[in-house]
């Protein structure tokens, strides 16, 4: 490819990543205007069910005295050719007399699948597919196997101490990292359509489980506890919350009988009750995971204790990872292993695409799982 085709895409790769915990369960897309070897416009999706970034670029053009009109646009996604939240790109990036599109990738989503390239086709449009389309994937990783498969991108958080402890042995609410870790870990919580820990978790902190920071006021995050005895108190913030935002408790279809009243108090506090029987040899987390597909959940954080943490991996079901080490050593003032609750795993747990960053001392660590990886290959 020509290399100004690669330098454009990478200025709107980059651009696109301004909308990640905004656009969600969208794709995070951006768009440069070049005409005359220079950028005349340049936008990317700001937010979610707003004006796409063909949309807010062509308007950039405008705003700026400048015509898009016989000008090449690089975009990272296939523009739409549907009528949706938004009108058609396809039919603005005609009006607006654009020569040629240049773009990453294809949208993998039924109504798209190269609708949209056939339709700038019919116009006379110049159309190119597959500059740096690799970036484009792994930058909306989740929405690709989503709309490929209609499996939800689970997503494996944790913060720990160099020697592996989650936790701080018998003190409750002291935090592992640091605020500056906790401040970017609420971008997973935006990104994210849904959340998960375990009963252990909400019986040792009593979390909220909501995002916070921009991007976090208004989203209506799915909480998910692990539960298959049914012990979530009827007085935690997760049930006093319920009508706010959507808890769904998961439990084994036994424990309801013995806990009529309970099942009743729960439900009329507004949480689910999802009840698993026998699962013929799925495990609960798969069965999970298949509910979460049903009901278009794109994206699953996980922050559970090691065990939640160590099933996941073990099970094959962990498409990226994110975890924040703290520059400490607990020792005996440590509880939850995760490297003990790891020691069984069959096999190895490569990342791939590794993102290191530092936090005010703490390192986090984001990478891809081969699992991930094969969803979008």
């Amino acid at each position: 490819m020509p290399d100004e085709n690669k330098a454009y895409m990478l200025k709107a790769l980059k651009i696109a990543q301004r909308g990640i915990g905004s656009v969600e369960p969208n794709p995070a897309v951006g768009c440069v205007i070049v005409k005359g070897g220079q950028v005349i416009g340049k936008g990317w999706h700001q937010k979610f069910g707003g004006p796409h970034a063909e949309i807010n670029a062509l308007n950039d053009c405008r705003n700026l005295g400048a015509n898009p009109k016989g000008g090449v646009m690089y975009v990272t996604l296939e523009p739409c050719c549907h009528i949706g939240k938004t009108g058609a790109c396809t039919m603005a990036i005609i009006d607006a007399g654009i020569t040629k599109v240049v773009t990453a990738m294809t949208d993998p989503s039924a109504h798209a699948q190269g609708k949209g390239f056939e339709t700038l086709r019919q116009a006379g449009i110049e159309v190119e597919v597959g500059v740096c389309q690799q970036q484009a994937k792994l930058l909306n990783a989740p929405f690709i196997k989503f709309a490929s498969t209609g499996k939800t991108w689970v997503i494996l958080k944790w913060a720990q101490s160099i020697d592996g402890k989650l936790a701080y042995a018998g003190e409750k609410n002291k935090w592992m990292s640091c605020e500056s870790s906790r401040k970017d870990a609420h971008m997973l919580r935006n990104q994210a359509q849904a959340i998960l820990v375990g009963i252990g978790t909400v019986l040792a902190d009593d979390p909220l489980l909501t995002p916070r920071g921009a991007g976090g006021k208004d989203k209506k995050l799915t909480r998910i506890i692990l539960d298959s005895r049914l012990q979530i108190p009827p007085d935690c913030q997760l049930v006093k919350t319920a009508k706010k935002q959507p808890v769904i408790v998961v439990t084994y279809a036994g424990s309801l009988s013995s806990n009529t009243n309970k099942k009743e108090l729960l439900e009329k506090a507004g949480v689910e009750i999802l009840a698993f029987g026998d699962l013929q040899g799925k495990s609960n987390l798969a069965f999970v995971l298949d509910e979460l597909g049903k009901r278009n959940i794109q994206q699953l954080l996980v922050e559970g204790g090691p065990k939640i943490l160590a099933s996941f991996l073990r099970e094959g079901l962990a498409d990226e990872l994110c975890v924040y080490i703290a520059p400490k050593i607990l020792g005996s003032a440590g509880s939850a292993d995760i490297a003990q609750a790891l020691a069984d795993l069959k096999k190895d747990v490569g990342l791939r695409h590794i993102k290191a960053e530092t936090f005010d001392g703490d390192t986090r660590i984001k990478g891809f799982t081969s699992q991930g990886l094969a969803a979008i290959a």
